[in-house]
């Protein structure tokens, strides 16, 4: 739409003012723009600028609603906390109690091996005089060797909590607090970015969204002009390609400004297109043109707005 009304305004020119000479470029009169997106899809709380203000640097330009984030950035701090006692209760062993009542067990369990081995020791005796059967001797056997393994896994389960956690457990655990707390510093700068700055100091030149409005995902909050002066987009023909360079002067009549402007050639487009419909003047028609920037070099080009219509000439 916006080039299209460009266009009307370059023919509305054309007729004002009279054909243009054949050495004239048209195009338009822009400004170096930056756009700044959403980072997430929410509300727009406030607006803290208008359209056409001067802002600089780091200048608030809107806020987006961040109660949702905020919820998200209190559940990563809580696995945050989770991971540190994690870590804190590894490096600091077993309670005192836990490892008494670990003794206990194993006491217990040394009591019962010492009554199973004489209950086999009396059963052995009694087999070898075939007083008992010797199912019974199996039996005693069996009952021996149940208390003697459970002897042995005490002692191993008291070892365990006397000589400490793994390193590797530690380093487990250390790592995944790095994670958890890597998860709430990106949601801390995704927070952040809720609050929109001027990533430049420019003017305001849209701001599509309203207050209460819910922007998508990648959608332009705001719209800043930025740079020290415009620049004039032309179409440089075929014929006259070879005889630019970056750096060279050219005169630039900007629509509504009774005096030609200077401007010098900033770049030039490598590969060329077809001659812009609105700048089809007879001969001109069906040429490979090659895109242009001209950035205006005088002090009154600096607050002109982006869109009106110049015609360019190069000064030989």
């Amino acid at each position: 739409m916006r080039r299209q009304l460009t266009s009307i305004a370059v023919l509305v020119l054309l007729t004002a003012c009279g054909k243009p000479e054949s050495n004239d470029l048209l195009g338009t009169l822009e400004w170096d723009r930056i756009s700044v997106p959403a980072e997430a899809s929410e509300p727009v709380l406030s607006i803290a600028v208008v359209e056409g203000a001067q802002v600089k640097a780091g200048d608030l330009l809107l806020t987006l609603d961040g109660r949702r984030m905020d919820t998200r950035i209190a559940q990563a701090e809580a696995a945050v906390a989770q991971q540190q006692a994690r870590v804190s209760e590894l490096m600091n062993g077993a309670r005192i109690e836990q490892r008494d009542a670990f003794r206990a067990a194993l006491a217990s369990a040394q009591a019962s091996q010492v009554e199973a081995t004489r209950q086999y020791t009396r059963q052995s005796e009694l087999a070898a005089k075939q007083l008992v059967a010797r199912s019974t001797l199996d039996a005693a056997r069996a009952t021996r060797d149940r208390a003697t393994a459970q002897v042995a896994a005490a002692q191993a389960q008291l070892r365990e909590l006397t000589v400490g956690t793994r390193l590797e457990q530690v380093e487990q655990a250390e790592a995944a607090l790095r994670g958890a707390q890597s998860a709430v510093d990106e949601l801390t700068l995704s927070r952040a970015r809720l609050e929109l700055h001027a990533p430049r100091a420019g003017r305001v030149d849209a701001l599509p969204f309203k207050a209460g409005d819910q922007p998508p995902l990648g959608a332009s909050l705001a719209s800043l002009l930025v740079g020290d002066a415009p620049y004039a987009r032309v179409f440089i023909p075929a014929s006259e390609r070879a005889n630019v360079r970056e750096g060279q002067a050219f005169l630039v009549r900007v629509q509504g400004i009774d005096r030609d402007l200077h401007a010098k050639l900033r770049s030039v487009s490598r590969d060329p297109a077809f001659t812009p419909y609105y700048a089809l003047t007879g001969d001109d028609a069906s040429r490979l043109v090659y895109r242009a920037e001209l950035v205006l070099t005088d002090a009154e080009a600096r607050t002109l707005p982006a869109g009106l219509p110049v015609q360019a000439r190069i000064v030989r």
